[in-house]
């Protein structure tokens, strides 16, 4: 099933969470690489709401695959990513989206981003 396929049918849950990822992205990128950074590119019509989030290609290569994989999660109730038995990212990538999460959360969190507390412990 291709990509927008997928996005034909997204819920407001995976809207969410692909939001969330992509602000999580931008932000680690920002305080971590130095590389010039722009808008989203190569993403379908159906996430354009995702393009003002700045990244690196090396970020955006990364969340593309993040997103990829996150639409191809076979769950139906999904749960978070770091609760879940199934794990849908290679290996180095797991760690990355750890690190990314983490730091982004923690840094949101200090800057008064409460409604993302939630996120951060469950």
């Amino acid at each position: 099933m291709g990509m927008n396929q997928q996005l034909n049918s997204l819920t407001r849950k995976e809207r969410k969470d692909l939001k969330v990822l992509a602000l999580f992205t931008s932000v680690y990128c920002a305080a971590h690489h130095q590389a010039e950074s722009g808008p989203l590119k190569n993403l379908p019509e159906e996430l354009a709401h995702l393009q003002p989030y700045m990244c690196c290609d090396e970020c955006q290569n990364f969340l593309l695959y993040a997103i990829d994989r996150r639409l191809k999660c076979p769950l139906e109730e999904k749960p978070t990513c770091k609760h879940c038995h199934v794990h849908c990212f290679r290996q180095g990538h797991r760690e990355e989206v750890r690190k990314i999460m983490r730091y982004s959360g923690r840094a949101l969190i200090r800057k008064g981003r409460l409604d993302l507390i939630w996120h951060y412990f469950f």
